[in-house]
């Protein structure tokens, strides 16, 4: 087993946490900064700040060039990242499948940090207004911290990481509540994680312009807005639980683990590095990388004037993705208990062969286009279903410090009573409680689903889902 099945009763320092962020999580609005004062700073933030984000041939690239001998595309630090190939090979039910791609490899653990104290008895995050080169809109809400180590430890040579020290130790102003390591865009990245933390100020924290005081609440009321709260807020807002108690599972969380483990000991998933030059069916030109039908997603170069960075100019490579992604759970209430179809996924760079991931997860126009038996189960469930089902809908941005204008449409969609509760082996059915426990631990559950907790969690506290 990989991990113990948690006690059914959380221990008093979980219970008390909980009861703290569901507090948080009821107001929805705070005199420390109120929605309308929000509303205004957050629409400065994004007139009053100078960005440039312009693309280039890859011949423009300070400090980037393709190797000689293998084609990767490297900066001349050796540190931040690199595009390299990729060699996939998998089984799985009888079917084999290998190909090749161009990927991202960030071997270095960053840090996305959120400090938290307490105002007037409720807790308030500390959220940025950040800059990232391939966002939509820019500018977005993002953790207090959000580094690469090369960016926290000077690589880049500018200006040092504003609140580091509240995550690093020995932390003298902070005591950390939430701490694990998580992955990333399997897709995309070459196993890649980032540790994401949770810490609680002790005493006064110094405020900055750039920086803002929000209840969960808050935070919620954004999510259902369309790419305000950036990838990396998601993900760490997904690591707090914002309720109290919960109905009984399908599955005890043993089960689920070894459904999950199950698939991941009998499906096969063989990574190889390879040099970018060897990648076949992609084609390199003076300005992108590209598949040769279009397909799946594109590295292009960009150079990148912002004036509130730790470096205020800088250039480097992003990938786009050819459409937009869906993202979706289908819920059902199971003896009163709202519980999510998890499938257990597997992509090109993921570190443990799957991860629990949403009911669907693709790019939708190209899923369409394939064959019946090859397309994702329960797309036309997703795509068909009537408004009345539909619980959560909203586009949002994936991470812009890699990605340009990467957005995916995050959905949560009622599956009625005739909807069987018998799935197929690489599905199971999961309380939000039982994802909450796994998020405890690094790489159970995929960036995609974690986006989906915080979106469930933001629509309890409007009222779309009755809270657990």
């Amino acid at each position: 087993m990989p991990i113990s099945a948690p006690s059914a009763a959380p221990s008093p320092t979980t219970a008390y946490l909980a009861q703290r962020f569901a507090l948080s999580a009821r107001t929805h609005d705070s005199a420390v900064t109120p929605n309308a004062e929000f509303r205004r700073w957050f629409t400065a933030q994004r007139r009053a700040k100078r960005y440039d984000v312009r693309r280039v041939p890859f011949s423009e690239l300070a400090g980037w060039h393709f190797q000689s001998d293998t084609g990767n595309l490297v900066h001349r630090s050796g540190r931040f990242f690199s595009i390299e190939g990729l060699h996939v090979r998998t089984s799985w039910e009888g079917r084999e499948s290998s190909w090749t791609q161009p990927i991202i490899n960030q071997p270095e653990i960053g840090v996305l940090g959120i400090v938290v104290k307490e105002f007037d008895g409720v807790l308030h995050c500390l959220m940025q207004a950040k800059m990232e080169p391939g966002n939509i809109d820019t500018v977005q809400l993002s953790p207090t911290v959000q580094a690469t180590r090369s960016n926290y430890t000077g690589v880049h040579g500018g200006s040092a990481v504003r609140y580091l020290e509240y995550f690093v130790t020995p932390r003298p102003g902070s005591r950390v509540l939430f701490d694990s390591l998580q992955s990333e865009q399997g897709s995309w990245f070459l196993r890649k994680r980032n540790r994401n933390v949770v810490v609680e100020a002790v005493g006064e924290v110094p405020g900055h312009e750039d920086f803002v005081w929000l209840t969960l609440g808050q935070l919620y009321g954004l999510l259902h807005e369309d790419n305000v709260l950036n990838m990396d807020a998601r993900t760490v807002l997904s690591q707090i639980p914002s309720h109290v108690g919960a109905g009984m599972p399908l599955h005890p969380l043993r089960e689920v683990l070894t459904r999950l483990t199950e698939v991941r000991s009998r499906r096969e998933l063989v990574q190889r590095s390879i040099p970018l030059a060897d990648v076949a069916h992609w084609r390199r030109t003076g300005d992108e990388i590209a598949h040769e039908n279009g397909h799946h997603f594109t590295l292009i170069a960009a150079d990148i004037r912002a004036t509130n960075r730790e470096v205020t100019h800088w250039s480097q490579p992003l990938l786009a993705p050819a459409e937009q992604g869906l993202a979706a759970f289908l819920v059902r209430r199971i003896e009163g208990v709202p519980h999510l179809l998890a499938c257990a996924r597997s992509e090109a760079g993921v570190l443990n062969v799957a991860e629990l991931a949403p009911t669907v997860q693709c790019q939708p126009q190209h899923a369409r286009s394939l064959p019946a038996g090859m397309r994702p189960r329960y797309l036309d469930v997703v795509l068909d279903a009537p408004w009345e089902r539909i619980l959560f809908d909203s586009v949002q941005s994936e991470e812009g410090g890699r990605f340009h204008r990467a957005d995916t449409r995050y959905l949560l969609v009622e599956a009625g009573e005739e909807f069987p509760l018998e799935v197929p082996e690489d599905f199971v059915w999961v309380t939000e409680q039982q994802l909450g426990d796994l998020l405890l631990h690094g790489n159970y559950v995929n960036i995609e689903a974690r986006t989906l907790i915080a979106a469930l969690r933001a629509s309890e506290a409007v009222g779309a889902v009755p809270a657990l």
